[in-house]
């Protein structure tokens, strides 16, 4: 699928979103190890909101850690940048992987996607039903409608293995269990990560990780912050949300979710011409982690793409600390 190169995407702005994203994650390096989660992504938070607002656009966060009434977090429908210049809608989480940064472990990352308005998924913090696969396999391939046993055995057969030789990821977490149990049933290798999806579902892009699929559920935002990736490099996701209570479900209404149970593809969750940027705070499969050398300077890695171009840019920077 082509996609169109927007005329409110200047490419300028794919490097101003690299210096976004490294704001965040040398913020929060700082913090790598102290085990002290909330210290870690407050400094994420405020340095990210600091580079935004030194940037010539109208902001909106569309997919954020919370909302209002949830500060110092960079909260749905709160704005930034200078306010003039283009509009442009922006889903964010300034450190993926709060508990990996505290504890030091790897793939921790500072993640945001912008496109013009109106095209990127409008939710609540919510948890969200994921699948994802990467590229070169038929459309339709994955379905969350599906059962997991039906999804690893349509991918099985795309490959042209069986579905013992599949590996999937997926979060450790009580809640997938079952899950778990019925891909072992199949056969299937199963990589369990601590935190870090959105990671963990652009690995199913690179098979030089092993990866063939991610399933489960995690953060909303980073399921369009994930799709947002997928876009520019190719791969197929669909998620679905979940709502653990009334008040849950009342507030996707005010967001105007209408279908309660609408399965997601990837084009609902971003559309248009997209750009995503990331930047390592710790060593992962995707990037290295922010580093400090004796002499008071820091090394730092990221990497930005666009749907529109299908780039993808490495930016390895040095700078003073």
């Amino acid at each position: 699928m082509v996609t169109q190169r927007s005329s409110i995407l200047d490419r300028l702005l794919v490097l101003e979103m690299v210096r976004v994203t490294e704001a965040a994650a040398v913020a929060a390096s700082r913090m790598i190890g102290r085990g002290d989660e909330k210290a870690a992504d407050a400094a994420a938070v405020e340095a990210m909101r600091l580079a935004f607002n030194e940037l010539d656009f109208e902001g909106t966060v569309v997919i954020g850690e919370g909302e209002r009434d949830e500060a110092p977090m960079l909260y749905i429908g709160e704005k930034v940048g200078k306010g003039i210049g283009p509009k442009i809608d922006i889903a964010l989480d300034p450190l993926e992987g709060t508990t990996i940064t505290a504890k030091a472990g790897p793939n921790a990352l500072a993640v945001l996607a912008i496109a013009e308005q109106g095209c990127l998924l409008n939710a609540p913090d919510v948890y969200m039903d994921k699948i994802a696969v990467g590229p070169g396999y038929p459309e339709g391939v994955i379905d969350l409608a599906k059962t997991p046993s039906e999804n690893v055995a349509a991918v099985a057969a795309a490959k042209g293995c069986a579905p013992g030789d599949l590996m999937v990821c997926v979060l450790d977490r009580p809640r997938h269990q079952a899950l778990i149990a019925e891909l072992r049933t199949l056969g299937c290798g199963i990589q369990l990560i601590p935190d870090g999806d959105v990671a963990a579902v652009i690995a199913t892009t690179d098979p030089d990780t092993g990866i063939d699929l991610y399933m489960g559920s995690g953060g909303a935002p980073e399921g369009v912050l994930a799709a947002a990736a997928l876009r520019c490099v190719g791969g197929q996701l669909q998620g679905r949300l979940l709502f653990r209570n009334e008040d849950e479900r009342a507030r996707a209404r005010r967001w105007g979710v209408e279908d309660l149970n609408r399965i997601y593809t990837l084009s609902d969750l971003a559309r248009g011409d997209v750009i995503f940027a990331a930047t390592g705070v710790t060593d992962g499969s995707l990037l290295k982690g922010v580093k400090r050398r004796r002499d008071g300077s820091v090394t730092i890695e990221s990497v930005v793409m666009r749907a529109s171009s299908g780039t993808v840019r490495r930016v390895f920077t040095q700078r003073r600390g």
